[in-house]
Protein backbone atom coordinates (compact mmCIF):
# COMPACT_ATOMS: atom_id res chain seq x y z
CA UNK A 1 0.00 0.00 0.00
CA UNK A 2 1.58 3.65 -1.30
CA UNK A 3 -0.50 6.05 1.79
CA UNK A 4 1.35 5.71 4.58
CA UNK A 5 0.34 8.59 6.78
CA UNK A 6 -2.96 10.89 6.27
CA UNK A 7 -3.16 14.09 4.39
CA UNK A 8 -5.71 15.25 7.00
CA UNK A 9 -4.85 14.79 10.83
CA UNK A 10 -7.32 17.13 12.29
CA UNK A 11 -11.06 17.12 12.14
CA UNK A 12 -11.20 20.82 11.30
CA UNK A 13 -9.40 20.68 8.15
CA UNK A 14 -11.57 17.52 6.94
CA UNK A 15 -14.38 19.84 5.69
CA UNK A 16 -15.92 20.90 2.71
CA UNK A 17 -14.45 23.25 -0.55
CA UNK A 18 -11.19 22.43 0.72
CA UNK A 19 -8.03 19.77 -0.08
CA UNK A 20 -4.88 19.64 0.21
CA UNK A 21 -4.39 18.36 -3.71
CA UNK A 22 -7.06 20.83 -5.42
CA UNK A 23 -7.58 20.07 -9.15
CA UNK A 24 -7.34 22.68 -11.96
CA UNK A 25 -9.90 21.58 -15.06
CA UNK A 26 -9.08 22.79 -18.75
CA UNK A 27 -11.30 25.63 -18.25
CA UNK A 28 -10.42 26.60 -14.29
CA UNK A 29 -12.34 25.35 -12.04
CA UNK A 30 -10.05 25.10 -8.88
CA UNK A 31 -11.79 22.00 -7.43
CA UNK A 32 -11.09 21.68 -3.79
CA UNK A 33 -9.44 25.10 -3.55
CA UNK A 34 -11.91 26.58 -1.40
CA UNK A 35 -15.31 26.46 -2.85
CA UNK A 36 -17.95 23.95 -3.63
CA UNK A 37 -18.68 23.83 -7.23
CA UNK A 38 -22.39 21.53 -8.02
CA UNK A 39 -22.02 18.58 -10.40
CA UNK A 40 -24.79 17.64 -12.28
CA UNK A 41 -25.80 14.39 -13.86
CA UNK A 42 -28.91 13.30 -15.54
CA UNK A 43 -29.97 10.42 -18.10
CA UNK A 44 -32.50 9.65 -20.71
CA UNK A 45 -36.00 8.66 -19.28
CA UNK A 46 -37.02 5.31 -19.00
CA UNK A 47 -38.04 3.68 -22.38
CA UNK A 48 -35.50 6.01 -24.50
CA UNK A 49 -34.19 3.69 -27.32
CA UNK A 50 -30.74 4.14 -28.08
CA UNK A 51 -29.05 3.31 -31.24
CA UNK A 52 -27.45 5.24 -34.07
CA UNK A 53 -30.38 6.02 -35.19
CA UNK A 54 -31.87 7.81 -32.52
CA UNK A 55 -28.44 9.68 -32.22
CA UNK A 56 -30.01 13.00 -33.62
CA UNK A 57 -32.68 13.21 -31.01
CA UNK A 58 -30.18 11.92 -28.08
CA UNK A 59 -27.65 14.92 -29.45
CA UNK A 60 -30.79 17.17 -29.25
CA UNK A 61 -31.72 15.85 -25.91
CA UNK A 62 -28.48 16.00 -24.18
CA UNK A 63 -27.61 19.40 -25.73
CA UNK A 64 -30.92 21.40 -24.96
CA UNK A 65 -30.51 19.61 -21.05
CA UNK A 66 -27.15 21.07 -20.31
CA UNK A 67 -28.00 24.16 -22.47
CA UNK A 68 -30.80 24.54 -19.68
CA UNK A 69 -28.42 23.99 -16.53
CA UNK A 70 -26.26 26.79 -18.54
CA UNK A 71 -28.36 29.05 -18.94
CA UNK A 72 -29.51 28.99 -15.42
CA UNK A 73 -25.95 28.69 -13.72
CA UNK A 74 -25.78 32.33 -15.44
CA UNK A 75 -29.03 33.86 -13.90
CA UNK A 76 -27.78 32.36 -10.80
CA UNK A 77 -23.89 33.69 -10.93
CA UNK A 78 -23.26 30.53 -10.66
CA UNK A 79 -18.86 29.78 -10.23
CA UNK A 80 -19.54 27.54 -12.55
CA UNK A 81 -20.43 23.55 -12.25
CA UNK A 82 -19.28 19.56 -13.81
CA UNK A 83 -21.71 17.79 -15.62
CA UNK A 84 -21.49 14.33 -15.27
CA UNK A 85 -22.40 11.90 -18.48
CA UNK A 86 -22.80 8.86 -16.65
CA UNK A 87 -23.05 6.65 -20.11
CA UNK A 88 -25.82 3.66 -20.61
CA UNK A 89 -24.98 0.47 -22.04
CA UNK A 90 -25.64 0.79 -25.93
CA UNK A 91 -23.20 4.33 -25.27
CA UNK A 92 -20.41 2.14 -24.26
CA UNK A 93 -20.83 -1.06 -26.52
CA UNK A 94 -20.93 1.73 -29.14
CA UNK A 95 -18.64 4.00 -28.26
CA UNK A 96 -19.53 6.22 -31.48
CA UNK A 97 -22.76 6.87 -29.64
CA UNK A 98 -20.76 8.05 -26.47
CA UNK A 99 -18.35 10.12 -28.11
CA UNK A 100 -20.88 11.98 -30.01
CA UNK A 101 -22.87 12.72 -27.53
CA UNK A 102 -19.59 14.42 -25.43
CA UNK A 103 -19.37 16.26 -28.23
CA UNK A 104 -22.51 17.54 -28.29
CA UNK A 105 -22.49 18.27 -24.54
CA UNK A 106 -19.11 20.13 -24.80
CA UNK A 107 -19.94 22.70 -27.68
CA UNK A 108 -22.61 23.98 -25.47
CA UNK A 109 -20.03 24.33 -22.82
CA UNK A 110 -17.52 26.03 -24.85
CA UNK A 111 -20.43 28.47 -26.28
CA UNK A 112 -21.07 29.29 -22.30
CA UNK A 113 -17.53 29.86 -21.88
CA UNK A 114 -17.24 32.03 -24.71
CA UNK A 115 -20.17 34.22 -24.30
CA UNK A 116 -19.88 34.41 -20.37
CA UNK A 117 -17.14 32.99 -19.06
CA UNK A 118 -18.85 30.30 -17.07
CA UNK A 119 -16.84 27.44 -16.73
CA UNK A 120 -18.43 24.39 -16.72
CA UNK A 121 -16.35 20.56 -17.35
CA UNK A 122 -18.02 17.29 -18.48
CA UNK A 123 -17.00 13.94 -16.27
CA UNK A 124 -16.97 11.01 -19.25
CA UNK A 125 -18.10 7.81 -16.57
CA UNK A 126 -18.60 5.15 -19.14
CA UNK A 127 -20.32 2.32 -17.38
CA UNK A 128 -18.41 -0.86 -16.44
CA UNK A 129 -20.55 -3.18 -19.23
CA UNK A 130 -17.87 -6.55 -18.30
CA UNK A 131 -20.32 -8.08 -16.03
CA UNK A 132 -22.84 -8.55 -18.77
CA UNK A 133 -20.66 -11.37 -19.81
CA UNK A 134 -21.46 -14.71 -17.38
CA UNK A 135 -18.52 -15.00 -16.16
CA UNK A 136 -17.73 -11.74 -15.88
CA UNK A 137 -14.19 -11.14 -18.58
CA UNK A 138 -12.21 -8.33 -16.42
CA UNK A 139 -9.37 -8.50 -18.14
CA UNK A 140 -10.20 -9.33 -21.82
CA UNK A 141 -13.27 -9.13 -24.56
CA UNK A 142 -15.59 -6.70 -26.55
CA UNK A 143 -17.00 -5.39 -23.28
CA UNK A 144 -13.73 -4.44 -21.98
CA UNK A 145 -12.00 -2.94 -25.31
CA UNK A 146 -15.90 -0.84 -25.67
CA UNK A 147 -14.82 1.20 -22.37
CA UNK A 148 -11.56 1.96 -23.42
CA UNK A 149 -12.33 3.07 -26.59
CA UNK A 150 -14.71 5.20 -24.86
CA UNK A 151 -12.56 6.34 -22.46
CA UNK A 152 -9.81 7.27 -25.34
CA UNK A 153 -11.94 8.69 -27.92
CA UNK A 154 -14.23 10.42 -25.13
CA UNK A 155 -11.68 12.11 -23.83
CA UNK A 156 -10.11 13.73 -26.74
CA UNK A 157 -14.03 14.76 -27.37
CA UNK A 158 -13.94 17.02 -24.41
CA UNK A 159 -14.47 14.61 -21.39
CA UNK A 160 -12.13 16.53 -18.93
CA UNK A 161 -12.84 14.49 -15.72
CA UNK A 162 -12.58 10.51 -15.96
CA UNK A 163 -14.45 8.29 -14.17
CA UNK A 164 -16.28 4.66 -13.70
CA UNK A 165 -18.15 2.99 -11.35
CA UNK A 166 -16.47 0.18 -11.75
CA UNK A 167 -17.42 -3.33 -10.84
CA UNK A 168 -14.52 -5.71 -9.84
CA UNK A 169 -15.61 -8.33 -7.02
CA UNK A 170 -19.14 -7.94 -8.34
CA UNK A 171 -20.08 -11.68 -8.86
CA UNK A 172 -18.73 -12.44 -5.35
CA UNK A 173 -20.17 -9.37 -3.39
CA UNK A 174 -24.00 -9.41 -4.08
CA UNK A 175 -24.62 -12.65 -3.05
CA UNK A 176 -22.23 -12.05 0.53
CA UNK A 177 -24.15 -9.18 1.01
CA UNK A 178 -27.43 -11.19 0.86
CA UNK A 179 -25.96 -13.25 3.12
CA UNK A 180 -24.38 -10.58 5.54
CA UNK A 181 -21.18 -12.59 4.86
CA UNK A 182 -18.74 -10.02 5.77
CA UNK A 183 -15.47 -12.44 4.85
CA UNK A 184 -16.70 -12.96 1.23
CA UNK A 185 -17.63 -8.65 1.21
CA UNK A 186 -13.75 -8.32 2.31
CA UNK A 187 -12.75 -11.05 -0.20
CA UNK A 188 -14.72 -9.39 -2.96
CA UNK A 189 -13.09 -5.64 -2.04
CA UNK A 190 -9.76 -6.08 -0.64
CA UNK A 191 -8.79 -9.30 -2.91
CA UNK A 192 -10.73 -9.38 -6.35
CA UNK A 193 -11.33 -5.44 -6.34
CA UNK A 194 -7.89 -4.44 -5.33
CA UNK A 195 -6.35 -6.40 -8.62
CA UNK A 196 -8.96 -5.55 -10.90
CA UNK A 197 -8.79 -1.83 -9.98
CA UNK A 198 -4.94 -2.01 -10.22
CA UNK A 199 -5.07 -3.64 -13.68
CA UNK A 200 -7.72 -0.72 -14.58
CA UNK A 201 -6.93 2.57 -13.49
CA UNK A 202 -3.76 2.21 -14.44
CA UNK A 203 -4.67 2.01 -17.58
CA UNK A 204 -7.22 4.56 -17.51
CA UNK A 205 -4.37 7.11 -15.91
CA UNK A 206 -2.54 5.93 -18.93
CA UNK A 207 -5.46 7.61 -21.45
CA UNK A 208 -5.31 10.27 -19.06
CA UNK A 209 -1.65 11.30 -19.14
CA UNK A 210 -1.85 10.77 -22.63
CA UNK A 211 -4.99 13.16 -23.55
CA UNK A 212 -4.10 15.89 -21.16
CA UNK A 213 -7.06 14.71 -19.01
CA UNK A 214 -7.72 14.05 -15.58
CA UNK A 215 -8.45 11.07 -13.94
CA UNK A 216 -10.87 11.69 -11.23
CA UNK A 217 -11.08 8.29 -9.57
CA UNK A 218 -13.85 5.25 -8.61
CA UNK A 219 -16.58 4.07 -6.59
CA UNK A 220 -17.81 1.51 -4.64
CA UNK A 221 -21.57 1.89 -5.20
CA UNK A 222 -22.28 -1.12 -6.76
CA UNK A 223 -20.85 -2.71 -3.35
CA UNK A 224 -21.55 0.13 -0.30
CA UNK A 225 -24.81 1.98 -2.43
CA UNK A 226 -26.23 -1.59 -2.67
CA UNK A 227 -25.59 -2.67 0.88
CA UNK A 228 -27.54 0.86 1.66
CA UNK A 229 -30.21 0.23 -0.11
CA UNK A 230 -30.46 -3.39 1.36
CA UNK A 231 -30.32 -1.84 4.80
CA UNK A 232 -33.32 0.40 3.66
CA UNK A 233 -34.94 -2.23 2.69
CA UNK A 234 -34.66 -4.33 5.84
CA UNK A 235 -32.96 -6.83 4.28
CA UNK A 236 -29.78 -6.49 6.00
CA UNK A 237 -28.75 -4.67 9.20
CA UNK A 238 -27.85 -1.27 8.91
CA UNK A 239 -24.68 -1.67 11.11
CA UNK A 240 -23.46 -4.69 8.22
CA UNK A 241 -24.14 -1.68 5.77
CA UNK A 242 -22.30 0.53 7.44
CA UNK A 243 -19.44 -2.12 7.66
CA UNK A 244 -19.64 -2.40 4.21
CA UNK A 245 -18.75 0.76 3.26
CA UNK A 246 -16.23 0.95 5.55
CA UNK A 247 -14.19 -1.92 4.23
CA UNK A 248 -15.12 -0.12 0.04
CA UNK A 249 -12.14 2.27 0.89
CA UNK A 250 -9.27 0.57 0.58
CA UNK A 251 -10.69 -1.02 -2.75
CA UNK A 252 -11.24 2.75 -4.15
CA UNK A 253 -8.18 3.81 -2.58
CA UNK A 254 -5.81 2.01 -4.93
CA UNK A 255 -7.23 4.37 -7.80
CA UNK A 256 -5.46 7.07 -6.16
CA UNK A 257 -2.28 4.85 -5.65
CA UNK A 258 -2.51 4.66 -9.46
CA UNK A 259 -2.44 7.85 -10.36
CA UNK A 260 -5.87 9.19 -10.49
CA UNK A 261 -6.19 12.96 -8.81
CA UNK A 262 -10.01 13.43 -8.16
CA UNK A 263 -12.45 14.20 -7.45
CA UNK A 264 -13.24 10.89 -6.89
CA UNK A 265 -16.54 9.67 -8.38
CA UNK A 266 -19.98 10.81 -6.13
CA UNK A 267 -22.06 7.76 -5.24
CA UNK A 268 -20.32 5.49 -2.64
CA UNK A 269 -19.36 7.83 -0.15
CA UNK A 270 -16.45 6.33 0.63
CA UNK A 271 -14.24 9.41 -0.83
CA UNK A 272 -14.59 10.80 2.81
CA UNK A 273 -11.68 8.02 3.69
CA UNK A 274 -9.64 8.76 0.56
CA UNK A 275 -9.70 12.61 1.76
CA UNK A 276 -8.46 12.48 4.61
CA UNK A 277 -5.81 9.11 3.33
CA UNK A 278 -4.85 10.98 0.34
CA UNK A 279 -6.06 14.82 0.46
CA UNK A 280 -7.31 14.87 -3.31
CA UNK A 281 -10.93 16.44 -3.47
CA UNK A 282 -13.86 14.69 -3.66
CA UNK A 283 -17.24 14.50 -4.97
CA UNK A 284 -20.51 13.27 -2.76
CA UNK A 285 -24.42 13.16 -2.57
CA UNK A 286 -26.57 13.47 -0.24
CA UNK A 287 -30.56 14.53 0.15
CA UNK A 288 -30.24 16.13 -3.51
CA UNK A 289 -29.54 12.44 -4.57
CA UNK A 290 -33.44 11.16 -3.64
CA UNK A 291 -33.95 11.82 -7.18
CA UNK A 292 -32.45 7.98 -7.86
CA UNK A 293 -32.30 6.31 -3.78
CA UNK A 294 -32.70 7.22 -0.67
CA UNK A 295 -30.61 7.56 2.10
CA UNK A 296 -29.99 7.99 5.62
CA UNK A 297 -27.28 10.56 4.89
CA UNK A 298 -28.96 13.69 3.22
CA UNK A 299 -26.85 16.42 5.30
CA UNK A 300 -23.96 14.75 6.78
CA UNK A 301 -22.69 13.20 3.49
CA UNK A 302 -22.03 17.58 2.65
CA UNK A 303 -19.68 17.59 5.11
CA UNK A 304 -15.93 17.32 3.40
CA UNK A 305 -17.45 17.59 -0.53
CA UNK A 306 -15.75 18.98 -3.01
CA UNK A 307 -18.42 18.54 -5.83
CA UNK A 308 -22.36 18.08 -4.54
CA UNK A 309 -23.73 16.13 -6.68
CA UNK A 310 -27.73 15.10 -7.17
CA UNK A 311 -26.07 11.51 -8.12
CA UNK A 312 -29.30 11.33 -11.29
CA UNK A 313 -32.41 12.58 -12.93
CA UNK A 314 -34.04 11.39 -15.67
CA UNK A 315 -34.29 13.95 -18.44
CA UNK A 316 -38.37 14.38 -18.25
CA UNK A 317 -39.82 18.12 -17.66
CA UNK A 318 -41.19 19.33 -14.39
CA UNK A 319 -43.27 22.05 -13.00
CA UNK A 320 -40.60 24.48 -12.52
CA UNK A 321 -38.42 23.35 -15.77
CA UNK A 322 -36.73 20.43 -17.11
CA UNK A 323 -35.52 18.08 -13.88
CA UNK A 324 -31.51 19.18 -15.21
CA UNK A 325 -32.20 22.94 -14.56
CA UNK A 326 -34.21 22.01 -11.41
CA UNK A 327 -31.77 19.97 -9.53
CA UNK A 328 -28.58 22.13 -10.74
CA UNK A 329 -30.48 24.88 -9.40
CA UNK A 330 -30.90 23.00 -5.94
CA UNK A 331 -27.66 22.11 -5.99
CA UNK A 332 -26.18 25.39 -6.76
CA UNK A 333 -28.17 26.97 -3.69
CA UNK A 334 -26.43 24.22 -1.33
CA UNK A 335 -23.31 24.82 -2.24
CA UNK A 336 -24.17 28.98 -2.20
CA UNK A 337 -24.75 28.20 1.70
CA UNK A 338 -21.41 25.94 1.97
CA UNK A 339 -19.53 28.68 0.64
CA UNK A 340 -21.10 31.41 2.02
CA UNK A 341 -19.85 29.99 5.39
CA UNK A 342 -16.48 29.40 4.43
CA UNK A 343 -16.05 33.61 3.25
CA UNK A 344 -17.90 34.59 6.66
CA UNK A 345 -15.93 32.26 8.93
CA UNK A 346 -18.51 29.95 9.83
CA UNK A 347 -17.59 26.43 7.80
CA UNK A 348 -16.93 25.14 10.67
CA UNK A 349 -20.50 25.95 12.53
CA UNK A 350 -22.07 24.80 9.10
CA UNK A 351 -21.03 21.76 9.34
CA UNK A 352 -20.95 20.90 12.71
CA UNK A 353 -25.00 21.22 11.81
CA UNK A 354 -24.77 19.08 8.83
CA UNK A 355 -23.27 16.40 10.99
CA UNK A 356 -25.54 16.52 13.67
CA UNK A 357 -28.61 16.45 11.82
CA UNK A 358 -27.56 12.88 10.95
CA UNK A 359 -24.78 11.22 12.73
CA UNK A 360 -27.32 9.24 15.59
CA UNK A 361 -30.06 8.37 13.90
CA UNK A 362 -28.17 5.69 11.61
CA UNK A 363 -24.54 4.03 11.98
CA UNK A 364 -24.01 4.36 8.23
CA UNK A 365 -24.25 8.31 8.99
CA UNK A 366 -22.32 7.52 12.05
CA UNK A 367 -19.11 6.69 10.83
CA UNK A 368 -19.08 9.44 8.29
CA UNK A 369 -18.82 12.20 10.66
CA UNK A 370 -15.64 13.87 10.18
CA UNK A 371 -13.59 12.81 13.64
CA UNK A 372 -15.16 9.06 12.95
CA UNK A 373 -13.34 9.12 9.29
CA UNK A 374 -10.10 9.90 10.48
CA UNK A 375 -10.50 7.38 13.38
CA UNK A 376 -10.72 5.42 10.57
CA UNK A 377 -8.53 6.48 7.83
CA UNK A 378 -5.72 5.96 10.33
CA UNK A 379 -6.41 2.20 10.43
CA UNK A 380 -6.34 1.66 6.98
CA UNK A 381 -2.80 3.29 6.65
CA UNK A 382 -1.70 1.05 9.34
CA UNK A 383 -2.28 -2.14 7.36
CA UNK A 384 0.17 -4.07 6.09
CA UNK A 385 -1.53 -5.17 3.22
CA UNK A 386 -5.07 -4.64 1.66
CA UNK A 387 -6.78 -7.14 3.48
CA UNK A 388 -5.20 -5.89 6.57
CA UNK A 389 -5.68 -2.74 6.49
CA UNK A 390 -9.93 -3.75 5.03
CA UNK A 391 -10.48 -5.69 8.54
CA UNK A 392 -8.27 -3.31 10.79
CA UNK A 393 -10.86 -0.27 9.69
CA UNK A 394 -13.58 -2.61 10.01
CA UNK A 395 -13.22 -3.18 13.31
CA UNK A 396 -12.46 0.52 14.09
CA UNK A 397 -16.10 1.05 12.45
CA UNK A 398 -17.54 -1.62 14.94
CA UNK A 399 -16.11 -0.07 17.97
CA UNK A 400 -17.20 3.65 16.78
CA UNK A 401 -20.48 2.37 16.30
CA UNK A 402 -20.57 0.05 19.59
CA UNK A 403 -18.95 2.88 21.32
CA UNK A 404 -21.85 5.04 20.27
CA UNK A 405 -24.73 3.13 21.15
CA UNK A 406 -23.41 2.46 24.74
CA UNK A 407 -23.04 5.46 25.01
CA UNK A 408 -26.84 6.00 24.40
CA UNK A 409 -26.36 8.22 21.52
CA UNK A 410 -26.80 6.50 18.10
CA UNK A 411 -30.35 4.81 17.63
CA UNK A 412 -30.43 0.86 17.29
CA UNK A 413 -32.38 -2.04 18.55
CA UNK A 414 -31.47 -4.78 20.27
CA UNK A 415 -32.01 -6.66 16.35
CA UNK A 416 -29.19 -4.69 15.44
CA UNK A 417 -27.10 -5.07 18.18
CA UNK A 418 -26.47 -8.86 17.89
CA UNK A 419 -24.56 -8.23 14.43
CA UNK A 420 -22.02 -6.23 15.89
CA UNK A 421 -20.57 -9.79 17.64
CA UNK A 422 -21.24 -11.40 14.56
CA UNK A 423 -19.02 -8.93 12.69
CA UNK A 424 -16.56 -8.92 14.53
CA UNK A 425 -16.00 -12.31 14.65
CA UNK A 426 -15.75 -12.94 11.28
CA UNK A 427 -13.62 -10.33 10.53
CA UNK A 428 -10.97 -11.71 12.93
CA UNK A 429 -11.29 -15.45 11.34
CA UNK A 430 -9.84 -13.83 8.08
CA UNK A 431 -6.62 -14.87 7.33
CA UNK A 432 -4.17 -11.57 6.65
CA UNK A 433 -2.29 -13.40 3.82
CA UNK A 434 -3.87 -13.59 0.67
CA UNK A 435 -3.00 -17.05 -0.70
CA UNK A 436 -4.42 -18.22 3.02
CA UNK A 437 -7.60 -15.95 2.49
CA UNK A 438 -7.89 -17.35 -1.20
CA UNK A 439 -7.40 -20.78 0.51
CA UNK A 440 -10.35 -20.07 2.90
CA UNK A 441 -12.78 -18.84 0.56
CA UNK A 442 -12.01 -20.58 -2.85
CA UNK A 443 -14.24 -23.79 -2.03
CA UNK A 444 -17.50 -21.44 -1.72
CA UNK A 445 -16.81 -19.55 -5.02
CA UNK A 446 -19.64 -20.83 -7.98
CA UNK A 447 -17.31 -21.45 -10.61
CA UNK A 448 -20.12 -20.48 -12.91
CA UNK A 449 -20.02 -17.12 -11.59
CA UNK A 450 -16.78 -16.19 -10.88
CA UNK A 451 -13.20 -16.56 -12.75
CA UNK A 452 -10.15 -16.40 -10.30
CA UNK A 453 -8.12 -16.21 -13.74
CA UNK A 454 -9.77 -13.16 -14.59
CA UNK A 455 -8.06 -11.02 -12.11
CA UNK A 456 -4.73 -12.58 -12.53
CA UNK A 457 -4.65 -15.81 -10.10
Amino acid sequence: MKFKKLAINETEKLIFGSAPKPVKTSRGLLIGGGLVYPELNFTVPEGTVINRHTLGDLKEAYSAAVKGALERAVHLDSAGFVIEFETLLEMTTDPFIGVELVKAMNEVCDEFFSKYGLKSEIRLTPNDTRDFDRPPLMRSGKYLEGMFELFEKGAAAGGDLLSIESTGGKEVCDEALMNCDIKNVVFSQAVLGVRDMKFLWKKIVGIAEKQGKIAGGDTACGFGNTAMVLAERQYIPKIFAAIVRVVTATRSLVAVEEGARGPDKDCAYEGVFLKAITGIPISMEGKTAACAHLSPLGNIAAACADLWSNESIQNIKLLGAMSPTVYFEQLEYDVRLMNTSSREGGADKLQDWLVKSDIYHDPQALILAPENVLAISREIVKGRNYIDASVKSALKGLEIIEASIGRGELKSSERENLWIERIREDLLSIPLDEDKFVEMVQPSLDTAKVKLEEYGF
